[in-house]
C-alpha cells in the first residue's frame, strides 16, 4: 500500500501493512565485533495530542511540515505518562465500556487519543548506500509511519517489533520520520489486560543497515540423542544472499565446534555434542554461538552472536519435564511495570526483578499477558528463570456476559470469528520467531482469559507446526471444552487444593499447573502452603505462577504535594477498577519485597528439613543440585539468643534424603531451644553473593523447669480504695482502676503515665483486600461495634457495677464485665491480677459468639504515646505473620513501630506477629512497657484498626499521635482470591465455645 486509510484501523482483518517478516532477536554486529548496524532514534521528538481522530492535525507526514511549535516528547514513554490524557487502570472491563456503545472491532469515536511523533534525523555514514529499515520494539497499540512524506506502513502488535523497509524513501543527510499512532484499534478488542491502559511508543526504536550477506532469521535447537550425553545442535539460518559461515561454539574459552559452512538463502547445519554442561533455573550453563559470515568475494560482512542452552522441555509419561526430570514450577505472574515509567521498563529494572526473584526460590515466569522486550529472555537465559511466553491477547470482557448467560458463544473474541483469526495467529507468530532461541523459554502461551474457540486452537496448532520442541499452555479450555487440544497442559485459575485433587481424581491426561494462584492482593497469600505442599503429593499438579509479581501503583501527589501510589480511579478514569492492581508480592514504589515475600521463600525453598531427637533429615528437591553445593549450618539457640553455630558436610543427591546427627546436644536445662538447619550459598552467583540463605528449617524443643513445691512468695502491692478508683501502688509503680470508666486508666512506672487510653477488648482489624471481597464485614460487622462501644456501666439503661475486686497474699485482682452491643448481647470479662513488682497479668474471656458472626480477632488493644515506638520481640519473624501465613524464624527480632506499617496501596491489617512469648515497646530512653504471653499475636502499629479502614491511601491516614498495640488472637488473611474466597477453617477463630486469652505485662526502664 502507498497511501495510509485511517479506515484499516476499524477493520480486525487488516493488521498490518508493509510491515516486515518477523525474525529471531540474535545480535549482529559489523566486522570489529564490537559496533552493531543500529542507529537510536531514542530521544527528544515533536509531539501533538489529540483526543479523537477527526481533530488530529492533518498534512503532518509532509516534510516541511512546520512542527517547531509542537510539544517535545520522550521515546521510549507513555503518552499519559507525559502529561497528556491520564492513565487508566480496568481489569475485566474494556475501558470505553459505557462511554461509547461498540461493538468487537468496531473503535470509539469520540474518545480515542491520536499521537503524532516527528523526528527529523541525518542518516550515519555506515548506512550510507546501504539498505536501512526502522525497528519500533513496541508501540502501543498500532502505528502509522511515514518516511519524509511517504506512507511506509502500518502495525497493530503493540508488543513485538514492528519493522519496515525505509531504503526506497531515505536519503542522504537530513529525513523526516513521522508516525501517528492510534490508542484504540479494532485489536484493541484482543488487548484488554488487566494493567494501566497506555499508549504510546514504550520501547526503543532504531534505524538498522544489513551488509550484503545476512542472517536475518536464526532458529537454534538443541535436541537430546538417546541419553543426555548426546546432543545435536541444529541451526537454520535464513540469509539475505548466498555466502560462507565460520560457526564456532564456545564454552568457558573452549571452542567445542568451529565449522566453516557454506551458506544459501536457506541454509541448515547440524552438530554432534558429547556432555554438554545442560541448562536449568537450578544450573544456568550456556555456551556462545559466533558465526562470522562472509560473502562469495571472501569478504567478512557480519559477527552474529548468540547464546544457546542445551535442554529439552518435554512430556513424557504425562508429565512436563526438563532434561527427563519431572518439573515443579515455582513461579510467578510478571508484568513489565514501574511507578514512573510504566510499561516503559528498562533492562536495569528488570535485571533487579529476576535478582529478587532468584533469591526468594522463584524458578518461573510467565509473562502475563504479551512479549516482554528482549533483554528480559536473555537475562532469564542467564540467571536461571523458566518461562511461559505468552501471546499479546486477551478478551476478558467479552467472555464474561458469555459465561453470565448474557452473549452466546458466537460473541466471544477471538472466538471463531475468521475476521480476528489472522489477526491472533500474526501475534503468535511473530512472538515465537523472536523468542525461539531463548533456552529459557519452554512453553508457548495462546494468551489469557479469552474464552475459547477455533481461532486459539489454530493459534495452538502453529505452535506446534513452527516449533515442534516446546509445549502450548491455554488456561481457557477450561471455560471452552470444545477445543480441549488446544492446550497440552489442564491449566486452571485459583482453584482451591481440593478442587485440584478433585479434578486430577477424574482426569489424568494431562499435567496440571495453575498458570495464576495464590492471589497477592493487599495483606494476602495465606494457605499457599497447601498448594506447594501438594507438588509434592500429586505428580500431575506440577505448580503454578503466583498473581503477581509487582503492584501496579503509579506515582503521584494528593492535593496537598505528598507524594504517594496512585492507583485506578485516582486519575479521575472512569470506568475503573481502583486497587486491583495491586496484588504484588513486591511493593511499586522501590520494587522491594511486600512481607508475602518471606512465605513465598519459604514455600518454594528447594531443601526441606525435617528432625528428630538427635538428628535432622535433609530433603532434596532441587532436579540436579546436590545439597553438598550449599554450606549447611547448624545453629542452636536459647530463649532467642544464639548459642552455637556448627557446619555439617551434607551429601544429598537431587530428588533424595538425608540425615545427620545434630552436631551438639540440646542442653537439659531449663529453657526454649530452637534448632536452625541453614543451606546457604558457598561462593558468589550471578543472583545473591556466598552466605545467601537458600532454605531453613527450624526445630522448638522446650525444656521445662522441675516444679517447686511453692512457689516464691511476691510482694503484695498497697491498695488503696477511694469512693470510685482503686489505687494500686508498688516499690517503682502504680496502678489506677475506675468505675467511672470502666477499667484500667492508668499505670505509671517510674513516675511516667505510659497509658493513654483505657485498654479495651478488640474485635476487629482493618479489612484486608480480601476481606473486603468476601464480605467479611456483613459477617462480622457486630463485632467492631462490639470493641468499640462495649460498656462496663451501662447495659439496656441500668446502671453496672464496674469494678470486682479481690484481695490474696500476694496480688490484687480486678475484674471488669463488659457488655457488648451485639445481637444477642455477650459479655467480655477481664480480669487484672497486680502484683508488687509492677506485673499485671490479664485474662481475657468471651461467651460463644457464632451467633454473632465470625470474629476477626480477639485481643486487648492498649494506647500509648507516639514516643515509644521501638518494639522488640521473641516470637516469629522478621515480617509479618498470621496463622496461615507463619514461614518464620522463631527469634528475637526489633524494628520501629512505622516498620510493622507495610505499604499496601490500601491502609489495611498489617503487622501481625505470630507466636509471641515477649515483646518489649519502648521510647528512645528505654522506657515502656513488656509483654508476655504464651505464643499469642502481637501488632504494634501508628494507627488504630479503625483509623486504617478510613483511609484510601497511606497518606489519608492522620498525623501520628499513639502507638497502638494489640495483643491476642487474629484469624488468617486467606490469599485463594479476592474476589469471595474466605479464610479456610483452620484458621479461622473458634468462637462457638468459650474462648480466652492470657498475658501479662509491666513496665520496664533502661535505667
Amino acid at each position: 500500500m502507498d497511501k495510509f486509510h485511517h479506515e484499516i484501523t476499524k477493520n480486525p482483518a487488516v493488521f498490518q501493512e508493509n510491515r516486515l517478516p518477523a525474525h529471531s532477536d540474535h545480535l549482529c554486529f559489523r566486522p570489529d565485533g564490537k559496533s552493531d548496524f543500529r542507529f537510536s532514534l531514542n530521544g527528544t521528538w515533536k509531539f501533538s495530542y489529540a483526543e479523537n481522530y477527526e481533530s488530529a492535525v492533518t498534512n503532518f507526514q509532509d516534510p516541511d511540515y512546520d512542527a517547531s511549535g509542537w510539544d517535545d516528547i520522550q521515546v521510549p514513554s507513555h503518552i499519559e505518562l507525559s502529561g497528556y490524557g491520564k492513565p487508566q487502570y480496568v481489569n475485566t472491563q474494556y475501558p470505553w465500556d459505557g462511554r461509547e456503545e461498540i461493538l468487537p472491532g468496531q473503535i470509539p469515536e469520540q474518545y480515542n487519543p491520536v499521537g503524532i511523533y516527528i523526528r527529523d534525523f541525518v542518516l550515519p555514514d555506515f548506512m550510507e548506500g546501504q539498505t536501512v529499515g526502522i525497528s519500533f520494539q513496541g508501540a502501543e497499540s498500532a502505528i502509522a509511519v511515514f518516511l519524509n512524506g511517504s506512507y511506509i506502513g502500518y502495525s497493530e502488535d503493540s508488543f513485538t517489533p514492528s519493522e519496515f523497509d525505509l531504503t526506497p524513501f531515505v536519503r542522504s543527510g537530513r529525513n523526516r520520520i513521522a508516525v501517528q499512532i492510534f490508542k484504540w484499534t479494532s485489536a484493541s478488542w484482543c488487548e484488554d489486560q488487566d494493567f494501566f491502559r497506555f499508549f504510546g511508543i514504550f520501547r526503543d526504536v532504531f534505524l538498522y543497515t544489513q551488509p550484503a550477506v545476512h542472517i536475518r532469521d536464526l532458529c537454534v535447537q538443541t535436541i537430546p540423542g538417546s541419553s543426555f550425553d548426546d546432543w545435536t545442535l541444529k541451526l537454520s539460518a535464513e540469509t539475505t544472499s548466498r555466502g560462507s559461515a565460520l560457526i564456532r561454539l564456545i564454552r568457558d574459552g573452549g571452542t567445542v565446534i568451529e565449522e566453516k559452512e557454506q551458506l544459501d538463502q536457506n541454509s541448515c547445519f547440524e552438530y554432534s555434542v558429547t556432555g554438554p554442561a545442560l541448562w536449568s533455573a537450578e544450573s544456568p550453563a550456556l555456551y556462545n554461538l559466533e558465526i562470522e559470515v562472509y560473502g562469495e568475494d571472501g569478504a567478512l560482512t557480519e559477527i552474529v552472536r548468540s547464546e544457546v542452552g542445551f535442554r529439552e522441555f518435554a512430556i513424557k509419561d504425562g508429565l512436563l519435564t526438563l532434561n527427563g526430570k519431572r518439573i515443579v514450577f515455582k513461579g510467578v505472574n510478571r508484568h513489565e511495570f514501574s511507578s514512573d515509567r510504566g510499561r516503559c521498563i528498562s533492562e536495569e529494572v528488570t535485571r533487579h526483578d529476576l535478582l529478587t526473584m532468584k533469591r526468594n526460590n522463584i524458578n518461573a515466569v510467565r509473562t502475563c499477558h504479551y512479549p516482554n522486550a528482549s533483554f528480559f529472555y536473555r537475562l532469564c537465559d542467564r540467571l536461571g528463570l523458566y518461562v511461559i511466553d505468552e501471546t499479546n491477547m486477551e478478551t476478558h470482557g467479552t467472555w464474561i456476559p458469555i459465561e453470565a448467560g448474557k452473549k452466546p458463544v458466537s460473541f466471544a473474541v477471538p472466538g471463531d470469528r475468521p475476521e480476528f483469526c489472522e489477526m491472533v495467529l500474526d501475534r503468535a507468530k511473530s512472538m515465537l520467531m523472536r523468542d525461539r532461541n531463548h533456552p529459557s523459554v519452554l512453553i508457548w502461551s495462546c494468551g489469557n482469559e479469552s474464552f475459547g474457540g477455533s481461532s486459539i486452537y489454530k493459534m495452538s496448532q502453529q505452535f506446534k507446526a513452527l516449533d515442534p520442541t516446546r509445549p502450548v499452555h491455554y488456561e481457557g479450555i477450561f471455560h471452552d471444552r470444545r477445543y480441549s487440544g488446544t492446550s497440552d497442559v489442564e491449566s486452571q485459575m485459583y482453584p482451591s487444593v481440593a478442587d485440584i485433587r478433585s479434578f486430577l481424581k477424574e482426569h489424568r491426561d494431562k499435567p496440571f499447573i495453575c498458570c495464576e494462584y495464590t492471589h497477592a492482593m493487599g495483606n494476602s497469600c495465606g494457605g499457599m502452603r497447601k498448594y506447594t505442599d501438594l507438588t509434592d503429593e500429586e505428580p500431575l499438579y506440577q505448580g503454578g505462577f503466583i498473581w503477581d509479581y509487582i503492584d501496579q501503583s503509579l506515582d503521584a501527589r494528593d492535593r496537598y504535594g505528598r507524594e504517594y501510589q496512585a492507583y485506578g480511579g485516582d486519575f479521575g478514569d472512569r470506568p475503573c477498577d481502583y486497587n486491583f492492581s495491586g496484588n504484588g508480592i513486591v511493593y511499586g514504589k522501590d520494587r522491594d519485597p511486600s512481607p508475602k515475600m518471606q512465605e513465598v521463600k519459604f514455600n518454594y525453598q528447594n531443601i526441606s528439613v525435617r528432625f528428630a531427637e538427635d538428628a535432622f533429615t535433609v530433603v532434596n528437591k532441587n532436579l540436579f543440585t546436590n545439597t553438598s553445593a550449599y554450606q549447611c549450618a547448624v545453629i542452636l539457640a536459647k530463649d532467642g539468643v544464639r548459642e552455637t553455630e556448627c557446619f555439617v558436610e551434607t551429601d544429598v543427591a537431587p530428588l533424595s534424603e538425608g540425615s545427620y546427627p545434630l552436631p551438639f546436644t540440646i542442653p537439659s536445662d531449663p529453657g526454649e531451644y530452637t534448632v536452625t538447619v541453614s543451606f546457604r550459598l558457598r561462593s558468589d552467583t550471578p543472583y545473591a553473593p556466598a552466605g545467601h540463605e537458600v532454605a531453613w528449617g527450624q526445630w522448638v524443643v522446650l525444656r521445662k523447669a522441675p516444679e517447686c513445691e511453692a512457689g516464691k512468695m511476691r510482694k503484695k502491692p498497697e491498695i488503696i480504695r477511694g469512693l470510685q478508683n482503686i489505687g494500686v501502688r508498688g516499690e517503682r509503680f502504680e496502678a489506677l482502676f475506675s468505675e467511672l470508666q470502666g477499667g484500667l486508666v492508668s499505670y505509671r512506672y517510674d513516675g511516667r503515665e505510659l497509658l493513654m487510653r483505657t485498654p479495651r477488648p478488640n474485635f476487629w482489624r482493618a479489612p484486608t483486600d480480601n476481606d473486603v471481597a468476601n464480605l467479611l464485614a456483613f459477617r462480622s460487622g457486630a463485632f467492631k461495634a462490639a470493641g468499640l462501644y462495649a460498656s462496663a456501666r451501662y447495659e439496656h439503661g441500668r446502671a453496672m457495677t464496674a469494678l470486682k475486686t479481690e484481695e490474696t497474699e500476694e496480688s490484687l485482682i480486678v475484674t471488669c464485665t463488659y457488655h457488648l452491643p451485639t445481637v444477642p448481647a455477650k459479655d467480655c470479662i477481664v480480669r487484672y491480677e497486680v502484683f508488687g513488682d509492677g506485673t499485671i497479668s490479664v485474662t481475657m474471656n468471651m461467651d460463644a459468639s457464632a451467633d454473632v458472626g465470625m470474629l476477626p480477632e480477639f485481643s486487648m488493644l492498649f494506647t500509648l504515646d507516639a514516643d515509644y515506638d521501638h518494639i522488640r520481640w521473641y516470637g516469629l519473624g522478621p515480617d509479618e505473620t498470621y496463622p496461615d501465613r507463619c514461614a518464620a524464624k522463631l527469634g528475637i527480632y526489633e524494628n520501629r513501630c512505622a516498620d510493622n506499617m507495610a505499604k499496601y496501596l490500601v491502609p489495611q491489617e498489617c503487622g501481625s506477629k505470630m507466636g509471641v512469648r515477649w515483646a518489649s515497646v519502648t521510647a528512645g530512653d528505654g522506657s515502656g512497657l513488656i509483654f508476655t504471653a504464651p505464643k499469642l499475636q502481637f501488632s504494634a502499629l501508628p494507627w488504630s484498626p479503625e483509623e486504617m479502614e478510613n483511609a484510601m491511601h497511606p497518606t489519608e491516614l492522620p498525623p501520628i499521635h499513639y502507638t497502638f498495640v494489640r495483643i491476642g488472637l487474629q484469624m488468617g488473611v486467606g490469599g485463594d482470591d479476592t474476589w469471595g474466597a474466605e479464610v479456610h477453617p483452620e484458621y479461622l477463630l473458634k468462637n462457638d465455645v468459650p474462648m480466652e486469652i492470657s498475658f501479662s505485662f509491666r513496665g520496664i526502664n533502661k535505667a
